[in-house]
């Protein structure tokens, strides 16, 4: 609907109300206006809702070789610039191993905190108990202590099979660019689709050959290319806005190098099994840190 007949449609809908009416339409041009920077347009399509996602919000994470603002943000559900306003970290957002990242207040220690989504129910501690006897020379008394030993199961994968459905083709030639500015990552099988149970899939899943060319599905600029993140093996993550990032895991080969600026369908890595039990793509878009569905923004099959 262009814009001429949204404004007959609402002068027309609410007689006797003109400021009312003014107000509705100055919202609409205001929303209808507003671009994100660097020149990419990534909108919510269909006014789809955003996947919300509480990020950790308690205890303090240990910078480590390779890491970045972008890649600990990712990891732990935070939007990048919150994390750096947080942490009062100022442009261009550099970060240096042993430094102490915080997700809440209080002291800061060497120990990081756990990975596991926090939307996920805690798991069940499994604990055994081991009784040892030990006899003091001379002594016909023993002592006895407890040993308590709890095992807490890791979290699932990012790609956890539970989130697969039926294999759906996707484009063989990714190029097409949706209205909101996105393409098609990767050609192949759509095996695993975005589930919004933080335990589950944050993205979609493509099967594909082992070699395969992985594409930016976006502009942007490359600001975390390795494997320092569980789970996703080898890792690319594109800033497209300051609202926007995407991600591309278990790839064989990365062919972009942090501070890369990338065009969208530009060949960024070789698809892969890095992380994974088959070759595959696993895909996904953040929007303020939180994951959304890719299928909402890449264009329609």
């Amino acid at each position: 609907m262009g814009l001429t007949a949204i404004r007959q449609s609402i002068l027309i809908g609410t007689p006797g109300f003109p400021l009312l009416s003014a107000l509705i339409l100055s919202g609409l041009l205001v929303g209808c206006s507003s671009t994100p920077r660097d020149g990419v347009q990534v909108v919510d399509r269909n006014g789809n809702p955003v996947q919300k996602r509480t990020p950790i919000t308690t205890g303090q994470h240990l910078v480590q070789r390779g890491e970045t603002l972008y890649s600990i943000a990712f990891r732990y559900g935070w939007d990048w610039k919150e994390l750096a306003a947080f942490n009062r970290i100022p442009p261009p957002y550099v970060i240096r191993p042993g430094q102490h990242i915080r997700f809440g207040n209080g002291p800061a220690s060497d120990t990081r905190v756990a990975t596991a989504a926090p939307t996920t129910p805690a798991p069940v501690p499994r604990s055994t108990s081991t009784t040892s006897t030990t006899t003091t020379s001379g002594s016909p008394k023993t002592s006895t202590s407890t040993v308590t030993v709890t095992t807490v199961p890791l979290p699932p994968s990012p790609s956890s099979p539970s989130a697969t459905t039926a294999p759906t083709p996707v484009p063989a030639s990714p190029g097409a660019r949706s209205a909101s500015g996105w393409a098609w990552p990767a050609g192949g099988l759509l095996i695993g689709r975005f589930s919004s149970n933080g335990s589950l899939n944050k993205g979609i899943d493509i099967a594909g050959e082992l070699g395969q060319p992985v594409l930016a599905a976006s502009d942007g600029t490359v600001v975390y290319a390795g494997s320092g993140l569980r789970g996703y093996g080898e890792l690319i993550i594109i800033k497209h806005s300051d609202t926007y990032v995407s991600a591309y895991g278990h790839n064989r080969r990365l062919l972009v190098k942090e501070g890369q600026q990338v065009k969208a369908g530009q060949t960024i890595a070789e698809m892969g099994s890095t992380g994974a039990d088959r070759v595959k793509l696993h895909f996904e878009i953040r929007r303020q840190g939180k994951p959304v569905d890719p299928l909402q923004y890449l264009p329609r099959r």
